[in-house]
C-alpha cells in the first residue's frame, strides 16, 4: 500500500454536510497513473515505485504490456513514491494504480505539495508587499523600493534584499489538510480548503501521522 500519491488538481467547488454546512473543497483527480518501474533495495540502493500518468489519448484505450518499453510515447510524465520492501511484492510492471492502492481514507490529515501560480515579474508591493509611498501631493516614491544601500559602505547591497523579480512558482507545502470525501471508483479526492497551484497542476498528497 502507498502512504502517498500523485494527482491533478481540477479546481474548487463545496459540498454538503449531513448537518447542512457548507465546506469548502479541492477536487485532485488521482486516475490514470500506471507502475512504469520498480526499483528494489537491491539493484537500487532504496525501495520505491515509479508511476507514469497515461496521456489522454490512450485513456480509452486496451495497453499491452509491450507500452511499458515506450513509456515516454504514453505518459506525460514520471513520478516516484516510496514503497516498503514488504509491499513491492503487490505492484507489478504496468499495472494501474489508484486510490484503492493506498492508505488515504476519509477524515485522514494530509500535507499536499505543489507548485504555486506563476505571476511572472512582479514589482516590490505585489512581490513582497510593500506598501509603497504617496501617490498624491507630488510625491514621485509610489511604489518603488526605495533606497537598497542606506548606510553600507560604497552602496552595498545586502545579499537576499526584496527587490522586484519573479514572483509564484515555488514548491509550497500545506500541511494539516483534511480529506472530506474520496471516490475511490472515479479515483477522485474532496481536501477541504484550498491547495497550491493552478487547474491541472501536479500535486503529491501524503499521510500525516
Amino acid at each position: 500500500m502507498l502512504s502517498s500519491f500523485f494527482g491533478k488538481k481540477i479546481g474548487m467547488t463545496q459540498i454538503f454536510t449531513e448537518d447542512g454546512n457548507v465546506l469548502p473543497v479541492t477536487v485532485v483527480d488521482a486516475a490514470n497513473w500506471f507502475v512504469t518501474q520498480v526499483k528494489t533495495l537491491s539493484v537500487d540502493g532504496y525501495s520505491a515505485v515509479q508511476i507514469g500518468l497515461l496521456k489522454k489519448r490512450y485513456e480509452s484505450k486496451t495497453l499491452s504490456a509491450d507500452w511499458v518499453k515506450n513509456k515516454n510515447n504514453y505518459c506525460y510524465f514520471f513520478k516516484e513514491v516510496r514503497v516498503d520492501e514488504a509491499n513491492l511484492g503487490d505492484l507489478k510492471l504496468g499495472q494501474k494504480v489508484g486510490l484503492e492502492d493506498t492508505v488515504l481514507s476519509e477524515n485522514d490529515k494530509v500535507k499536499v505539495t505543489s507548485k504555486s501560480k506563476g505571476l511572472g515579474f512582479q514589482g516590490v508591493v505585489k512581490r513582497w508587499g510593500f506598501a509603497g509611498g504617496p501617490s498624491g501631493h507630488g510625491s514621485g516614491f509610489h511604489r518603488s523600493p526605495g533606497s537598497i544601500g542606506n548606510m553600507r559602505s560604497e552602496g552595498e547591497v545586502l545579499k537576499g534584499t526584496k527587490l522586484p523579480g519573479h514572483a509564484g512558482f515555488r514548491t509550497v507545502t500545506v500541511k494539516n489538510l483534511e480529506i472530506v470525501k474520496i471516490d475511490k471508483s472515479g479515483d477522485v479526492l474532496f481536501i477541504k480548503g484550498a491547495i497550491p497551484g493552478k487547474k491541472e497542476s501536479l500535486v503529491f498528497i501524503s499521510r500525516q501521522g
